[in-house]
């Protein structure tokens, strides 16, 4: 090993420790279930908004998009495009609403347990449908993380693939284990903040590097003129695709519990104001350092990237001194291991709230549900280092799959639980299923997801669905009714 990739090694070791010891100071803050998986609804605004922000972009930031942008230019753009504009639009309506309506729901700490309350299914088909749901999808996601830490590793240190995935699997489910949600959230946070700082760093030092300005555009042109266009390549039927991926975010399960967890309505305003300017600067950040490595191989014939999605790597190895770019591969890392830890929470949360305690009748104490809890959390990052094993996905497309089926098996769903009085059980329970059926029979055909990304079809099917079969199947229900308006009297009074 060179002396360049010794200093980069010990800055990566002095993050892997930080994220372990502050996963150990969480641990030692849990007392019950809802404190392991929902932080006993404390967290601030700054940390809901970066922790929200660091699961939410994942390795896609870093690896995924410049690695698309790399190849294909500007109008692999409009993704970014479309997920800042869902993700404002989520800060706005869901997530005042859906901190105020949890509450008053008989308290639920998950997405799947909300949707039971609300809705008052006392068959729990609905609970163990949605926590099925999100198993199902958040294998794939979660091994999107998994690839990428191995990715990483291998473009980064020369080990092989697969040693890479055994590294961040084994830190990132040790203080997820131990930790529970809050040590989710600290980490997410620092992780959001090393995430920001080097996407502005690195364009900012890299573009001196290629000459300026002006000598790094006229590169790039050298190259393709069409890189620096967002529409030179893109069909309408493609823009679409990018942009509906900001539907997405209403129904992502690891992002919205966050709003649950806020301290208050109140502070979501402040929150929302932090979460969207980390997410503008920090994906500027991704798509210039993606122009920015398109110039610079142009101007050094003579180096050579391996893998696109490694282009952040590689400008942050050439920019910066040795140690220094191992902080900047930490940012890579943070981003990767900010979603896995926030995935294998929520999938913990499905398997033991929302299926266990519905089929198992059981009268256990809270410690024992927190030992589930982290027994579940074993079980789903085995089944997703299984599937992550062999590397036959791009990042891209794996966080597309698991995002579509997300998006349309809840986002539908939550947005008319929050704002439609006449939504029923059965009518979710229909809309969940078409959605998430939709997304896997069209993202399985490379015809149908090469002319549409499969989240337009299953959210407007989801959709149809769930206000077709409520309104057959509505009938009205004063205790429903009582919590709905007590959730708009709360969300006005707090706000």
């Amino acid at each position: 090993m060179s002396s360049d990739e010794i200093y980069q090694l010990i800055a990566i070791i002095i993050y892997m420790v930080g994220m372990l010891v502050i996963g150990w100071y969480a641990y030692r803050r849990i007392s019950n279930l809802n404190d392991y998986m929902l932080g006993g609804r404390s967290l601030g605004p700054a940390v809901t908004a970066l922790s929200a922000g660091a699961s939410d972009m994942s390795g896609w930031l870093l690896m995924g998009l410049p690695g698309a942008i790399y190849v294909s230019g500007l109008d692999q753009a409009w993704i970014a495009i479309g997920l800042t504009i869902g993700a404002y639009l989520n800060w706005l309506f869901v997530a005042p609403r859906l901190r105020t309506y949890t509450q008053v729901s008989n308290d639920s700490i998950t997405i799947p347990s909300f949707l039971d309350n609300r809705l008052k299914d006392n068959s729990k088909i609905l609970r163990i449908a949605s926590g099925i749901i999100i198993l199902l999808f958040f294998t794939f996601y979660v091994s999107s993380g998994m690839v990428a830490g191995g990715v990483f590793f291998e473009s980064s240190f020369g080990l092989s693939y697969h040693s890479g995935l055994l590294v961040v699997s084994a830190v990132v489910i040790a203080y997820t284990l131990f930790g529970g949600f809050l040590a989710v959230s600290y980490t997410d946070f620092i992780q959001g903040l090393i995430m920001f700082l080097a996407l502005i760093l690195v364009p900012v030092i890299a573009v001196f590097v290629t000459g300026g300005v002006g000598e790094t555009v006229d590169s790039i042109k050298a190259v393709d003129p069409g890189l620096l266009s967002l529409f030179a390549g893109a069909t309408t039927a493609g823009v679409i695709s990018s942009i509906a991926w900001g539907l997405g975010y209403f129904g992502q399960p690891h992002i919205i519990v966050r709003f649950m967890a806020i301290k208050s309505v109140r502070e979501t305003k402040q929150a929302r104001r932090i979460g969207i300017g980390w997410m503008i600067l920090s994906l500027m950040g991704a798509i210039l350092v993606a122009l920015i490595g398109v110039a610079y191989f142009q101007q050094n014939p003579s180096a050579t990237l391996v893998d696109p999605e490694a282009i952040f790597i590689a400008i942050g190895q050439v920019v910066f001194h040795p140690f220094i770019a191992g902080i900047m591969l930490a940012a890579v890392l943070a981003a990767i291991m900010s979603t896995i830890s926030s995935q294998l929470i929520v999938t913990s949360s499905a398997l033991i709230e929302d299926i266990y305690k519905a089929v198992v009748k059981s009268d256990a104490s809270e410690g024992r549900y927190v030992l589930l809890g982290r027994l579940a959390i074993l079980v789903a990052a085995a089944a997703a280092l299984y599937f992550a094993w062999s590397k036959n996905e791009t990042i891209l497309d794996l966080v597309g799959f698991a995002w579509a089926g997300f998006g349309a098996s809840f986002g539908p769903i939550i947005l008319l639980s929050l704002y439609w009085r006449k939504i029923t059980g059965l009518g979710a329970l229909a809309g969940m299923v078409v959605g998430a059926v939709t997304v896997v029979i069209w993202g399985s055909s490379e015809t149908l997801s090469g002319i549409l990304y499969e989240i337009v079809p299953g959210f407007v099917l989801s959709l149809i669905v769930t206000v077709v079969i409520s309104l057959i199947t509505y009938k009205p229900n004063p205790e429903i009714e009582a919590e709905f308006d007590e959730s708009i009297r709360l969300l006005k009074e707090e706000q």
